[in-house]
């Protein structure tokens, strides 16, 4: 069997007992980086042989850990913190396992994107996870299109070298939006700095995640003469019973309210 297995984003206390028994019970545990993963493995006594699995290399290893898993080896992959494929390697491999019909499952635990949410306190009924910004033009201008066009709170992650770049991408495309910016997620140094764009941060250090909190709709009061004027603009060229009913639809009220305010005015 193939585990991906979430490790800890900050605190090494944040894996689950199951993780724990999983990664003593593998042969083999492919990770991002071994001498980052070693201070996790140690904590938990567990000796598992280990090996690389980046993003460098994860073409060849992906087919390396289906040989292990075809000469009966049980395999972990776990990434530097949090779950493997969600802006971590571990992608390549999933769709490698799919197309050779083997199956494999999940430990799941702590992620930062969800975690940064939460501690927002922006909306979350409705948001989407952008991951990392591209530093190439072409993907980042439609990464921009993107997060533009999704209505609810977005997730980006962000390095201390490309932070600052970040937030003026994102302002270019959705102006003075409120944002939260987390860092040292389940850390002692734990942070959440809250700025309306344009904002530039000080000397960032660290890994991030970007919330942008969804723009409000401003609210429009609906009057007698708004309705009016929107009705004498769809009168132009769209049927009188057409344009009442979508004045009806939109403003939630009677038809025959409107119909009479017509009639009113034409008086």
């Amino acid at each position: 069997m193939l585990y991906f297995v979430s490790t800890p984003i900050g605190n090494l206390e944040d894996i689950s007992f199951r993780a724990v028994n999983v990664l003593r019970s593998c042969d083999v545990i492919a990770c991002e980086d071994t001498r980052h993963s070693k201070i996790l493995l140690d904590h938990y006594e567990i000796k598992a042989k280990t090996i690389a699995y980046h993003k460098f290399n994860e073409q060849n290893s992906a087919q390396g850990i289906i040989d292990l898993l075809n000469q009966g080896k049980n395999v972990a992959v776990i990434s530097d913190a949090g779950m493997p494929v969600i802006s971590d390697p571990g992608n390549i491999l999933a769709k490698k396992l799919h197309e050779n019909n083997i199956k494999y499952t999940i430990i799941p635990g702590a992620n930062a994107g969800l975690s940064a949410l939460v501690l927002s306190g922006f909306d979350a009924n409705q948001f989407a996870f952008f991951g990392f910004l591209s530093e190439k033009n072409k993907e980042l201008k439609q990464q921009l299109e993107d997060i533009k066009s999704f209505n609810g709170t977005k997730i980006i992650y962000s390095s201390k070298y490309n932070l600052n770049t970040d937030l003026e991408n994102l302002y270019s495309v959705l102006g003075e939006v409120d944002v939260a910016i987390v860092s040292e997620i389940t850390k002692m140094h734990e942070q959440v700095t809250f700025a309306t764009l344009p904002f530039e941060l000080n000397e960032p250090k660290g890994e991030f995640v970007i919330i942008v909190k969804n723009k409000e709709q401003e609210k429009v009061e609906v009057t007698d003469k708004l309705i009016l004027a929107e009705l004498n603009i769809m009168l132009k060229s769209a049927p009188k019973n057409e344009a009442f009913k979508t004045l009806q639809q939109k403003y939630n009220i009677t038809k025959s309210y409107i119909y009479n305010l017509y009639e009113k005015n034409k008086q």
